[in-house]
């Protein structure tokens, strides 16, 4: 029972945030320098995500080239770069990771 508890009040707590920003950003006018500045926030969470798990993936930086994750994420790049395609990038980003895994 505690368990669904401790899940139905994260649930409302997460509700509750996100409603609130919305009915405040609702009534109010958002001045242009903070609407260009939180377009960026999106891409800066994800990198942030990205980059531990590529230079750290062990706890430990590495940037090593014996490190499969850096090279598999460069072919990535190169491909979203490219073409645009986030699922073609995902799906290259892994089979390159296998692969390179796989050598290593």
């Amino acid at each position: 029972m505690t368990i669904w508890l401790i899940i139905l009040f994260g649930g409302i707590t997460t509700y509750l945030t996100r409603l609130s920003m919305i009915l405040l950003f609702s009534r109010w006018k958002i001045p242009a320098w903070l609407q260009r500045a939180l377009r960026l926030v999106p891409a800066a969470v994800f990198s942030a995500i990205i980059a531990q798990e590529v230079f750290a993936p062990s706890g430990k930086l590495n940037l090593s080239l014996n490190n499969a994750r850096i090279l598999a994420a460069i072919f990535a790049s190169g491909v979203a770069w490219k073409t645009r395609n986030v699922l073609l990038t995902i799906l290259i980003g892994m089979v390159t990771l296998w692969v390179f895994n796989w050598l290593m």
